[in-house]
C-alpha cells in the first residue's frame, strides 16, 4: 500500500489541536450527546483499512496526541514492512522500535494550553459507555462537526455539544450544517435532528469521508487491543475443545457408574 506523507496536514493538525485538548479530555465525561451514536464499521480484520487508518492517525492525530503504549514496529501486524514504516510514518522518531509519541513537547503544551493532549492508545475502549462501544462514539464524533461562530474554535459537534476541539479534518469533509425539525413533545417544542446540508465541499465526497473515518476508527479500535482478533479465534477453538471434553467426561462418568446402584 502506498502511504503518503502529509506534512501540511500534520502542521494543520498541530495548529488546530493546539487550540484545545477537547475531544478526549476528562471533560468529555461531562459532555452529553444530543444524538444517538452511529454504528462504526468494524474493519479490524481489513489490513488495507487499517493501513489507511494508520496513515490518517499519523498525519492528523499524532502531532499533538501520543499513542505511547504502541510501538511503530507493531504496525507490521497490519501488513506494513519495517521499511514502509520508516519511509512513511516516522515523523517523531528515527527508530521503528520507538513508541508512537506526539511531536509536541508535553511541558510546552501544558504551559501553552493548560493541559497536555491525552494519549489515544486506549481511547476506543475507554470511551465505551451505556450508549455503545467507544468505536461508535468516535465514528459519530468525527463525522458530526459543524461551523459555530459562537465557539472559540469556530466549530461545534452534535455528538459532544460545546466541544473544545476544532474540526481537524475539515479540509477532507468540508463544512456542513445540521438540519433540525421542530416537533411537539408534551406541549413543548423539541428540535429533532434530520440530516445534513453541505455548505462547502471537502476534498472527499461524503461517502469517501465516512469510509476514511471508518478506517481511522478501526485502526484506533485495533490499536486499543492488537490481539483482539487472535483472542476471538483462539476463544472459538477453546470453547469447541471444552464442549468435546465435557461430552467425553459425561459419557466416561456414565460408564464408570453404570453398575453402581
Amino acid at each position: 500500500m502506498n502511504i503518503l506523507k502529509n506534512h501540511g496536514s500534520q502542521l494543520l493538525a498541530a495548529f488546530l489541536l493546539a487550540l484545545s485538548a477537547g475531544i478526549f479530555s476528562p471533560a468529555l465525561a461531562a459532555g452529553g450527546s444530543s444524538i444517538a451514536w452511529d454504528k462504526a464499521p468494524n474493519k479490524t480484520n481489513d489490513l488495507v483499512a487499517l493501513q489507511n487508518g494508520a496513515k490518517l492517525f499519523v498525519n492528523y492525530c499524532l502531532s499533538c496526541h501520543s499513542a505511547a503504549y504502541m510501538r511503530y514496529n507493531r504496525l507490521q501486524d497490519i501488513g506494513l514492512s519495517a521499511q514502509d514504516i520508516k519511509d512513511n510514518l516516522l515523523f517523531t522518531t528515527e527508530k521503528v522500535g520507538e513508541q508512537m509519541k506526539a511531536s509536541i513537547n508535553p511541558k510546552e503544551a501544558n504551559e501553552w494550553f493548560g493541559a497536555n493532549p491525552p494519549d489515544l492508545t486506549l481511547v476506543a475502549r475507554s470511551r465505551s459507555s451505556h450508549a455503545g462501544p467507544g468505536a461508535d462514539y468516535l465514528y459519530t464524533y468525527l463525522r458530526t462537526y459543524y461551523p459555530d461562530p459562537t465557539k472559540p474554535s469556530g466549530w461545534n459537534n452534535l455528538a459532544f455539544p460545546d466541544v473544545g476541539m476544532p474540526h481537524v479534518l475539515w479540509q477532507l469533509q468540508g463544512s456542513r450544517e445540521p438540519i433540525f425539525e421542530t416537533k411537539q413533545d408534551h406541549g413543548q417544542d423539541v428540535k429533532v435532528f434530520k440530516g445534513w446540508k453541505q455548505i462547502t465541499p471537502g476534498t472527499m465526497t461524503p461517502q469517501q469521508y465516512d469510509e476514511s473515518i471508518g478506517d481511522l476508527v478501526s485502526f484506533m479500535q485495533w490499536m486499543s487491543e492488537p490481539v483482539q482478533n487472535t483472542r476471538v479465534r483462539v476463544g472459538v477453538w477453546v470453547l469447541l475443545f471444552l464442549g468435546v471434553f465435557s461430552f467425553l467426561a459425561w459419557r466416561l462418568n456414565a460408564a464408570f457408574w453404570k453398575d453402581i446402584k
